[in-house]
């Protein structure tokens, strides 16, 4: 009969395997969230609308909203008090909250009322960004989370994807308005009707932007010519509309042909980093039909036509060789109800399952892609291109992240 062989022991001690013990995070942290009124960036949007308020106060967690947060999203005060939210007159009071959501990029004032070890979540605004801000905010040791960055499971930018499909739904319904006689334009139905040929727009870039872009055009009735030097983009946007249009790369003659008996033209070019690439020389603006329409949507990057400069929703057109220029930079803020909506569908589910799994250092530590959203780790910048922009020390976050476990 086979004898079961004993374990060695060897001076009291048995060599015998033991159970791993296995760091388990504190579940059902409450949250302490502040979101406050928006002052600059021409800013309408708000982080949180009053229903993923009321659904995060129902799982216990404490909400501050500044007086007038959302009024530029037709979200008021009543609402959110309602929905469970604290409101507050004083913007010093809400920034004491751990948690800061926002819907455009700090300011200087904002800076100043932040404390150390704060969590900030919001857009950041590379144009206007400046080696000071980015230093003091370093000297606060807090942790920043840009909108831009913030990757979901799929691996896909689900805010920027969303701002995007927005602008270019938008796009055409404001050129629409400028080649109306009430904007004082040709008198252009953006589109046409049975027995006049339909309106000629042409859109430069084939990304969400300009896949919205083309889907609503065409939808109104109007020949859509698309172009890109990316074919990837091009097929891409080919098989998401699901119909035949014109693609073709940026070749500058065909472009400046096409331009030239063109309606409308559309500025969707993206660029990963830097300016965008100025394609439309101001040549071919200028050989443009006069009262046609430029919507410059890369304007936040530099813009992809020569003659584009920043307006605003205030001042949102100017008129060079009688061509109307429209170059905002945030359009989706021009629809803020809707943008609000959707920035509030990706954090509010983000903020449950930070405060499930123990606290927000913990979701960042399970999170590839909310660890792909920060440029900022308790006063770390983790962003190498900006560090070398301003010249200022890099840390690797996920080295940052290892030793602190």
């Amino acid at each position: 009969m086979e004898q079961r062989q004993k374990p060695v022991v060897s001076a009291g001690f048995t060599y015998s395997p033991l159970e791993e013990m296995l760091d388990i995070p504190q579940k059902n942290t409450r949250l302490h969230i502040g979101i406050p009124k928006e002052t600059s960036f021409q800013e309408n949007r708000i982080a949180l609308t009053p229903d993923a308020v009321s659904i995060l106060t129902h799982n216990g967690h404490n909400i501050v909203v500044e007086h007038g947060a959302g009024d530029g999203s037709h979200f008021f005060d009543t609402d959110y008090a309602e929905a469970g939210a604290e409101i507050h007159y004083d913007k010093a009071s809400v920034f004491k909250a751990d948690i800061i959501l926002k819907s455009a990029p700090l300011n200087d004032t904002e800076i100043d009322l932040l404390r150390p070890h704060q969590i900030v979540i919001s857009p950041i605004h590379l144009a206007a960004l400046q080696a000071e801000q980015m230093q003091r905010m370093m000297d606060k040791r807090i942790t920043l989370l840009s909108f831009e960055n913030l990757k979901d499971d799929a691996g896909t930018y689900p805010i920027v994807r969303a701002m995007s499909e927005i602008a270019g739904g938008a796009v055409m319904l404001l050129a629409g308005q400028y080649l109306s006689n009430a904007h004082h334009g040709k008198g252009i139905l953006l589109g046409g009707v049975t027995g006049i040929p339909p309106t000629k727009v042409v859109i430069i870039g084939a990304g969400i932007v300009g896949e919205f872009a083309a889907r609503t055009a065409l939808a109104l009735g109007s020949s859509v010519k698309v172009f890109d030097n990316n074919i990837y983009k091009l097929k891409r946007l080919q098989n998401n509309i699901g119909v035949r249009v014109f693609t073709s790369v940026v070749h500058p003659k065909v472009l400046a042909e096409q331009l030239r008996n063109a309606d409308v033209a559309v500025g969707a070019l993206s660029s990963s980093n830097g300016r965008t690439p100025v394609v439309v020389s101001e040549t071919m603006v200028s050989n443009m039909k006069a009262g046609a329409v430029i919507v410059d949507v890369s304007i936040d990057r530099g813009g992809c036509f020569e003659t584009s400069h920043i307006t605003s929703h205030e001042n949102p057109i100017f008129k060079k060789y009688d061509v109307v220029h429209y170059c905002v930079p945030n359009i989706a803020s021009g629809f803020a109800r809707t943008a609000s909506e959707a920035i509030s569908n990706v954090l509010m589910p983000l903020l449950i399952e930070a405060a499930d799994d123990g606290g927000f250092e913990n979701l960042v530590w399970i999170k590839r892609g909310v660890r792909n959203g920060i440029y900022l780790y308790k006063g770390a910048l983790t962003n190498y291109h900006l560090s070398e922009r301003f010249k200022l020390k890099y840390t690797d976050l996920e080295l940052l992240l290892a030793v602190k476990r």
